[in-house]
Protein backbone atom coordinates (compact mmCIF):
# COMPACT_ATOMS: atom_id res chain seq x y z
CA UNK A 1 0.00 0.00 0.00
CA UNK A 2 1.02 3.58 -0.60
CA UNK A 3 -0.20 6.58 1.28
CA UNK A 4 -0.07 9.96 0.44
CA UNK A 5 0.18 12.94 2.47
CA UNK A 6 -0.74 16.21 0.30
CA UNK A 7 -0.27 19.75 2.28
CA UNK A 8 -2.37 22.20 1.66
CA UNK A 9 -2.05 25.16 -1.27
CA UNK A 10 -0.81 28.77 0.01
CA UNK A 11 -3.30 29.58 3.03
CA UNK A 12 -5.24 32.58 3.19
CA UNK A 13 -5.92 32.24 7.00
CA UNK A 14 -7.91 34.80 7.69
CA UNK A 15 -10.80 33.51 4.83
CA UNK A 16 -9.82 30.28 5.76
CA UNK A 17 -8.91 28.79 2.18
CA UNK A 18 -6.54 29.24 -0.52
CA UNK A 19 -4.69 32.32 -2.00
CA UNK A 20 -4.70 33.37 -5.42
CA UNK A 21 -1.54 31.49 -5.59
CA UNK A 22 -2.80 28.71 -3.48
CA UNK A 23 -5.09 28.12 -6.09
CA UNK A 24 -2.68 27.75 -9.37
CA UNK A 25 -0.22 25.59 -6.49
CA UNK A 26 -3.91 23.70 -6.29
CA UNK A 27 -4.53 23.14 -9.82
CA UNK A 28 -0.91 22.14 -10.77
CA UNK A 29 -1.26 19.19 -8.58
CA UNK A 30 -4.77 18.55 -9.81
CA UNK A 31 -2.91 18.12 -12.97
CA UNK A 32 -0.96 15.34 -11.96
CA UNK A 33 -2.65 13.89 -9.45
CA UNK A 34 -4.33 11.43 -12.07
CA UNK A 35 -1.25 9.56 -12.26
CA UNK A 36 -1.35 8.56 -8.44
CA UNK A 37 -4.40 6.11 -8.63
CA UNK A 38 -5.65 7.39 -5.26
CA UNK A 39 -8.19 4.78 -4.22
CA UNK A 40 -9.26 6.58 -0.84
CA UNK A 41 -9.18 10.62 0.06
CA UNK A 42 -9.16 11.78 3.63
CA UNK A 43 -9.29 15.48 4.50
CA UNK A 44 -8.90 18.25 6.92
CA UNK A 45 -11.47 20.21 7.66
CA UNK A 46 -9.77 23.78 7.55
CA UNK A 47 -10.42 25.63 3.90
CA UNK A 48 -6.88 25.83 2.91
CA UNK A 49 -7.00 21.81 2.81
CA UNK A 50 -10.75 21.04 1.69
CA UNK A 51 -10.39 23.62 -0.83
CA UNK A 52 -7.19 21.93 -2.17
CA UNK A 53 -9.04 18.37 -2.08
CA UNK A 54 -11.52 19.66 -3.70
CA UNK A 55 -9.69 20.96 -6.87
CA UNK A 56 -7.67 18.14 -6.76
CA UNK A 57 -10.89 15.17 -6.15
CA UNK A 58 -13.05 17.10 -8.59
CA UNK A 59 -10.64 16.33 -11.52
CA UNK A 60 -10.81 12.62 -9.87
CA UNK A 61 -14.59 12.27 -10.14
CA UNK A 62 -14.54 11.54 -6.65
CA UNK A 63 -15.00 12.41 -3.45
CA UNK A 64 -13.30 12.47 0.24
CA UNK A 65 -14.00 11.87 3.14
CA UNK A 66 -13.41 14.26 6.20
CA UNK A 67 -12.16 13.83 9.66
CA UNK A 68 -11.38 16.50 12.35
CA UNK A 69 -8.29 15.09 13.89
CA UNK A 70 -6.46 15.81 10.47
CA UNK A 71 -7.23 19.58 11.19
CA UNK A 72 -3.93 21.25 12.01
CA UNK A 73 -1.93 19.75 14.92
CA UNK A 74 -3.21 22.00 17.71
CA UNK A 75 -1.54 22.60 20.87
CA UNK A 76 -0.09 25.69 21.76
CA UNK A 77 2.45 25.49 24.44
CA UNK A 78 4.71 27.45 27.04
CA UNK A 79 8.13 26.81 27.83
CA UNK A 80 10.88 28.65 29.59
CA UNK A 81 12.47 30.60 26.82
CA UNK A 82 9.19 31.85 25.00
CA UNK A 83 5.39 31.70 25.80
CA UNK A 84 2.10 30.92 23.57
CA UNK A 85 4.53 28.77 21.25
CA UNK A 86 2.80 26.33 18.59
CA UNK A 87 4.79 22.84 19.57
CA UNK A 88 5.89 22.21 15.92
CA UNK A 89 7.81 25.50 15.77
CA UNK A 90 10.24 26.30 18.53
CA UNK A 91 14.01 27.66 17.70
CA UNK A 92 16.36 25.06 17.63
CA UNK A 93 18.37 26.50 20.93
CA UNK A 94 15.17 26.17 22.84
CA UNK A 95 14.09 22.55 22.19
CA UNK A 96 17.42 21.09 21.84
CA UNK A 97 18.49 21.51 25.50
CA UNK A 98 16.28 18.76 26.30
CA UNK A 99 17.42 15.33 25.38
CA UNK A 100 14.02 13.85 25.99
CA UNK A 101 12.40 15.24 22.81
CA UNK A 102 14.24 13.02 20.70
CA UNK A 103 13.69 9.85 22.47
CA UNK A 104 10.55 7.98 20.97
CA UNK A 105 9.46 6.71 24.52
CA UNK A 106 10.42 10.02 26.48
CA UNK A 107 9.58 13.11 24.01
CA UNK A 108 5.82 13.77 25.84
CA UNK A 109 7.28 13.63 29.03
CA UNK A 110 8.46 16.84 29.44
CA UNK A 111 6.38 18.95 32.10
CA UNK A 112 6.04 21.44 28.87
CA UNK A 113 4.59 18.76 27.14
CA UNK A 114 2.71 17.38 30.12
CA UNK A 115 1.02 20.98 30.55
CA UNK A 116 0.03 21.57 27.42
CA UNK A 117 -1.00 18.15 26.93
CA UNK A 118 0.38 17.77 24.02
CA UNK A 119 0.34 13.73 23.95
CA UNK A 120 -3.69 14.07 24.66
CA UNK A 121 -3.72 15.71 21.31
CA UNK A 122 -1.08 13.26 19.69
CA UNK A 123 -2.57 9.94 21.00
CA UNK A 124 -6.14 11.39 19.12
CA UNK A 125 -4.28 11.50 15.91
CA UNK A 126 -2.59 8.70 15.89
CA UNK A 127 -6.04 6.45 16.80
CA UNK A 128 -7.93 7.64 14.27
CA UNK A 129 -5.06 7.19 11.72
CA UNK A 130 -4.58 3.65 12.65
CA UNK A 131 -8.26 2.91 12.22
CA UNK A 132 -7.93 4.00 8.85
CA UNK A 133 -4.92 1.92 7.97
CA UNK A 134 -6.92 -0.75 9.27
CA UNK A 135 -9.54 -0.69 7.15
CA UNK A 136 -7.00 -0.80 4.82
CA UNK A 137 -5.67 -3.84 5.86
CA UNK A 138 -2.85 -3.19 7.79
CA UNK A 139 -3.08 -3.52 11.38
CA UNK A 140 -0.84 -1.86 14.35
CA UNK A 141 0.81 -4.01 16.41
CA UNK A 142 3.49 -3.02 18.95
CA UNK A 143 5.86 -1.04 16.39
CA UNK A 144 4.87 -2.35 13.02
CA UNK A 145 1.75 -3.51 11.16
CA UNK A 146 0.26 -6.80 10.52
CA UNK A 147 -0.08 -7.18 7.01
CA UNK A 148 -3.84 -8.73 7.82
CA UNK A 149 -4.76 -7.97 3.66
CA UNK A 150 -1.94 -6.83 1.71
CA UNK A 151 -2.56 -4.81 -1.38
CA UNK A 152 -1.44 -2.22 -3.89
CA UNK A 153 -3.87 0.63 -2.97
CA UNK A 154 -2.97 4.61 -2.42
CA UNK A 155 -4.71 6.41 0.12
CA UNK A 156 -4.29 10.27 0.35
CA UNK A 157 -4.30 12.85 3.20
CA UNK A 158 -5.02 16.53 2.07
CA UNK A 159 -3.73 17.54 5.56
CA UNK A 160 -0.96 20.18 7.31
CA UNK A 161 2.71 20.17 7.72
CA UNK A 162 2.37 19.55 12.02
CA UNK A 163 -0.57 16.78 11.36
CA UNK A 164 1.32 15.14 8.59
CA UNK A 165 4.64 14.93 10.95
CA UNK A 166 2.70 13.27 13.74
CA UNK A 167 1.27 10.63 11.09
CA UNK A 168 4.76 10.33 10.07
CA UNK A 169 6.48 9.92 13.49
CA UNK A 170 3.96 6.91 13.91
CA UNK A 171 4.13 5.08 10.52
CA UNK A 172 8.26 5.00 11.44
CA UNK A 173 8.58 5.55 15.32
CA UNK A 174 10.49 8.33 15.72
CA UNK A 175 9.39 11.21 18.07
CA UNK A 176 7.48 14.14 16.45
CA UNK A 177 9.46 16.37 17.55
CA UNK A 178 12.51 15.19 14.69
CA UNK A 179 10.40 15.81 12.20
CA UNK A 180 8.71 18.99 13.14
CA UNK A 181 11.71 20.84 13.22
CA UNK A 182 14.03 19.25 10.72
CA UNK A 183 11.57 18.90 8.01
CA UNK A 184 9.79 21.33 5.94
CA UNK A 185 7.01 20.97 2.87
CA UNK A 186 5.91 23.52 1.11
CA UNK A 187 2.44 24.14 0.01
CA UNK A 188 1.20 21.02 -2.20
CA UNK A 189 4.39 19.41 -1.66
CA UNK A 190 3.33 15.46 -1.57
CA UNK A 191 5.06 12.42 0.51
CA UNK A 192 4.87 8.89 -0.33
CA UNK A 193 4.93 6.55 2.00
CA UNK A 194 5.32 2.92 0.95
CA UNK A 195 4.98 -0.50 2.85
CA UNK A 196 7.25 -3.05 2.95
CA UNK A 197 6.42 -6.60 3.37
CA UNK A 198 9.89 -8.93 3.80
CA UNK A 199 8.16 -11.13 5.71
CA UNK A 200 4.65 -12.85 5.02
CA UNK A 201 2.31 -10.73 7.29
CA UNK A 202 4.35 -7.80 8.96
CA UNK A 203 4.67 -4.57 7.01
CA UNK A 204 6.45 -1.59 7.98
CA UNK A 205 6.62 2.01 6.16
CA UNK A 206 9.25 3.30 4.41
CA UNK A 207 9.47 6.99 3.32
CA UNK A 208 10.01 7.13 -0.40
CA UNK A 209 9.69 10.87 -1.30
CA UNK A 210 9.34 13.65 1.07
CA UNK A 211 7.79 17.08 0.22
CA UNK A 212 7.91 16.62 -4.01
CA UNK A 213 6.89 19.87 -5.64
CA UNK A 214 7.55 18.52 -9.53
CA UNK A 215 4.05 19.46 -10.50
CA UNK A 216 4.55 23.20 -9.73
CA UNK A 217 8.04 23.81 -11.73
CA UNK A 218 6.53 22.22 -14.55
CA UNK A 219 4.01 24.80 -14.44
CA UNK A 220 6.93 27.82 -13.89
CA UNK A 221 5.67 28.14 -10.12
CA UNK A 222 8.43 28.82 -7.32
CA UNK A 223 7.24 26.70 -4.71
CA UNK A 224 6.06 29.13 -1.66
CA UNK A 225 8.27 29.85 1.12
CA UNK A 226 5.52 29.24 3.59
CA UNK A 227 6.55 27.66 6.95
CA UNK A 228 10.53 27.90 5.77
CA UNK A 229 10.91 31.01 7.20
CA UNK A 230 14.70 32.81 6.61
CA UNK A 231 17.47 31.14 4.74
CA UNK A 232 20.40 33.28 6.28
CA UNK A 233 20.06 35.60 9.52
CA UNK A 234 19.33 38.61 8.58
CA UNK A 235 17.49 38.14 5.06
CA UNK A 236 14.26 39.61 4.88
CA UNK A 237 11.08 37.53 5.89
CA UNK A 238 9.25 35.22 2.63
CA UNK A 239 6.73 37.23 0.50
CA UNK A 240 3.38 36.02 1.17
CA UNK A 241 1.46 38.02 -1.03
CA UNK A 242 -0.38 36.19 -4.03
CA UNK A 243 1.87 35.18 -6.78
Amino acid sequence: MRILFIRHGDPDYVNDTLTQRGEKEAAALAEIISGYNISKAYISPLGRAARTAEVCLERLSMTGTTYDWLREFPPVIDHPEEKNTIVWDWLPDEWTKEPAYFDLDKWDETNTMQKGKVKEEYDKVIEGFDKIIESHGYRRDKMYYKAEKSNHDTIAFFCHFGVECVLLSRLINVSPMILWHGFCAAPTAITSVYTEERREGIASFRVNEFGATPHLFVKDIIPSKRARFVECFGDTEPDFEHK
